[in-house]
């Protein structure tokens, strides 16, 4: 059975379309492979966050992407948040918007 992949809004989706070119090349082979065979790729392309969060570690030339996402009943995973990394390690300011986000999504019996 196939996992789905949800999106925390339409603004979320058309950012992460909007990636550069080698970036959305990078997501888009990764989310073919969590269609497939689930939300837990292993390091280098998954890492767990703690408390169910797990972030999509993408990088190609043009830099490094992340892509914050949970996972719900039904096989749905639910991408939350995204941004292009600048500095070494992740911004609390990326964390505390994707884990807000989850909540949402987590509490919400709808989606």
């Amino acid at each position: 059975m196939e996992w789905k992949i949800e999106y925390y809004n339409e603004k979320l989706e058309n950012e992460i379309l909007d990636l550069p070119e080698g970036l959305l090349a990078r997501y888009l082979r990764l989310t073919d492979l969590m269609f497939e065979f689930g939300p837990n790729l292993g390091l280098p392309h998954t890492k767990s966050m703690g408390n169910s969060l797990f972030e999509l570690r993408v990088k190609s030339k043009e830099g490094i992407a992340r892509v914050f996402f949970c996972i719900k009943v039904g096989r749905k995973i639910f991408m939350l948040h995204s941004f292009i990394k600048k500095s070494q390690k992740t911004p609390q300011k990326e964390i505390k918007i994707a884990k807000k986000r989850m909540s949402e999504v987590m509490n919400n019996d709808t989606l």
